[in-house]
């Protein structure tokens, strides 16, 4: 199988996808295998749902409309233009998944098999439902992948090569585990934001975005801000209101209670406004429904801190901070070329011997 029967087959899969990135899922015409699958999808869809009660409809969607819009042929050639793909090695690599958002492991099982690698799959049990439909999609429009694709629920054996994802606690079980194997081991990470206070109203609101998507539950949401010393928190609050049906979900209602009441026996200063907690402190990671802020002195401290501490950190959010910025807004939107921990699992996949 050449590289173009994987482009084309990825497209096909972009062109299934469109037909739920809306809230109103839209069965097309021209849709290969439509009628054999649609309604099928349509029906894991609610399965995931009813599963994980943070994967919402509108969640699940968003992240099918990202991959939608990623999955053209432009993209796909745009992004895999600056690699070597004559030699096929085609050896096993397999794929821990995290399930903490919808299809958040989507992106390495993409980039194994478009390096024309074979792929196998343990997903977590958060995240079970969408992706092997998505497999038997693929094989329905590109016959050779089948017995290229494997998800197992038991251990994994017969592999060659590893990308796990998981917290730090896991990440030292992983490293141990596959020390005999070339391997991919991601840890814990978060995002943050770069403040100056001269944030418009429209970038401000944009980054409620990065803030509550996914409910802050993804290692590219933003869980920290660097603000100004004597930071006027009024805008921000004023532009995070819109987010405010968010507290009717009772799994985020029930973290934003518990983690107030925590707080406030504690005797912790914070300000709140009925959907969200910030509070002054060094981590990166807050917990739902909350979010960390430190002061910082001048731009070059903040750069060489945030050098410092890049191994815990996914995404910079700024504007004129520094080249390797996100915009406000963008951080659940990355490219096929975005590589998680800035670590390129195309050419990792090509290199396994």
């Amino acid at each position: 199988m050449d590289l173009q029967q994987r482009i084309n087959a990825f497209v096909k899969l972009g062109d299934f996808l469109s037909q739920f990135s809306s809230e109103e899922f839209e069965k097309k015409d021209h849709i290969e295998h439509n009628d054999l699958f649609f309604d099928g999808f349509k029906h894991q869809l609610k399965l995931a749902q009813q599963h994980n009660g943070w994967f919402t409809k509108e969640n699940v969607v968003f992240a099918l409309n990202g991959w939608s819009n990623q999955l053209t042929e432009s993209n796909i050639r745009k992004w895999t233009s600056k690699y070597d793909f004559s030699t096929e090695s085609l050896k096993t690599i397999a794929i821990i998944m995290a399930g903490n958002i919808p299809l958040v492991g989507f992106h390495d099982f993409l980039s194994v098999l478009i390096s024309g690698q074979k792929v196998l799959v343990k997903q977590s049990s958060n995240d079970k439902h969408i992706l092997p439909f998505l497999t038997k999609y693929l094989e329905y429009v590109e016959p050779e992948f089948k017995g290229r694709i494997s998800i197992t629920e038991t251990k994994l054996e017969h592999f060659d090569a590893v990308i796990a994802t998981g917290s730090n606690n896991t990440a030292r079980y992983f490293e141990y585990y596959f020390k005999d194997k070339p391997s991919v081991i991601r840890k814990n990470r978060n995002s943050v934001a770069i403040l100056t206070g001269k944030e418009s109203d429209d970038e401000l609101v944009a980054l409620s975005e990065d803030i509550f998507r996914y409910y802050g539950l993804g290692c590219r949401n933003v869980s920290k801000l660097f603000v100004p010393a004597g930071y006027n928190f009024d805008s921000f609050f004023a532009a995070m209101y819109h987010w405010n049906p968010i507290i009717h979900q009772n799994k985020y209602a029930n973290n934003y209670d518990y983690n107030k009441a925590v707080y406030l026996m504690s005797l912790f200063e914070m300000l709140e406004n009925g959907f969200l907690m910030i509070k002054e402190d060094e981590s990166f990671s807050s917990p739902i429904a909350t979010l960390f802020y430190e002061h910082y002195d001048s731009e070059e401290k903040l750069k060489a801190t945030l050098k410092e501490k890049s191994d815990a950190i996914q995404c910079v959010v700024a504007n004129g901070f520094s080249e390797d910025e996100i915009e406000f807004g963008q951080t659940q939107l990355p490219n096929l070329w975005d590589y998680a921990d800035n670590v390129d699992t195309i050419t990792f996949s090509l290199t396994i011997c």
